[in-house]
């Protein structure tokens, strides 16, 4: 009977804590489909929005600014990141543990001292903020990702295998990218995408660090916001949450299936 009881507690918190997490998501999901334009009323199912999504110019700007800086970013910190976690592998235990404290900060610190700390130093070195500021200051906190992701997998390595590729004619480049490259892939793998997802969702170290005329997303909802929320938005959170969702239900297949 306890054991039932458990059980039955159990289901329950698991169902409400499902509930929070995706209620809120459920009902974007459902206003994005409103003919309404307001969100205490129904005004029938309808999808004018989607297609007003694509012809509003400025919605589509902030996308497009808010991918290519998520895609630059992530990837400029997947390499440098790489290169980073190579030479710390490399280093004695000392210096190694200082290293990884130190990378560890960025992820502990608050996004406004990172944000503030960013736009202090481009003012100090005079530095015009538009695109690049803001690139530059993602690539900044998208680095422990990535070195935190490698890292593991650096430590799992098996050094024979290289150094054996070595042994047999083949060059420091081409054993790394045919050997040593496989072996720490899911591990870069790991770190892009948390880089792309963090630079994508980031709001406070881009409104610190960007210039007049750029926006993303997360800013130009932030400005739009006091005047209220276009039901365009909608719409594009929920394309958004299907593609991610969509995604994901393939990955999770072809890994069963591997």
């Amino acid at each position: 009977m306890v054991k039932k009881l458990c059980r039955g507690t159990e289901k329950l918190y698991l169902a409400l804590i499902f509930i929070f997490l995706y209620a809120p998501i459920a009902t974007l999901i459902v206003m994005s489909f409103n003919e309404s334009r307001f969100r205490g009323r129904w005004g029938g199912f309808s999808l004018k929005w989607y297609g007003s999504l694509f012809q509003n110019e400025t919605i589509m700007n902030a996308l497009g600014t808010t991918l290519i800086l998520a895609l630059l970013s992530a990837l400029i910190a997947t390499v440098f990141g790489t290169m980073v976690s190579f030479a710390i592998s490399r280093m004695k235990a000392l210096p190694k543990t200082i290293l990884m404290s130190v990378t560890n900060i960025p992820m502990l610190n608050a996004d406004i001292v990172t944000g503030i700390s960013l736009m202090l130093l481009f003012i100090a070195i005079r530095y015009t903020m538009g695109f690049s500021s803001v690139l530059f200051a993602h690539i900044t906190f998208n680095l422990p990702y990535v070195i935190l992701s490698v890292m593991p997998r650096l430590r799992q390595l098996n050094t024979s295998a290289y150094e054996a590729a070595l042994d047999l004619g083949a060059s420091k480049a081409y054993a790394f990218w045919k050997v040593t490259l496989p072996d720490i892939l899911p591990g870069v793998l790991t770190g892009f995408l948390l880089s792309f997802t963090m630079s994508l969702d980031d709001f406070v170290i881009t409104h610190f660090t960007k210039g007049v005329g750029v926006d993303t997303l997360s800013t130009m909802i932030y400005t739009e916001q006091k005047k209220g929320i276009r039901p365009e938005i909608y719409a594009l959170s929920t394309i958004m949450f299907a593609t991610v969702f969509v995604l994901l239900l393939l990955y999770n297949r072809k890994k069963n299936h591997a």
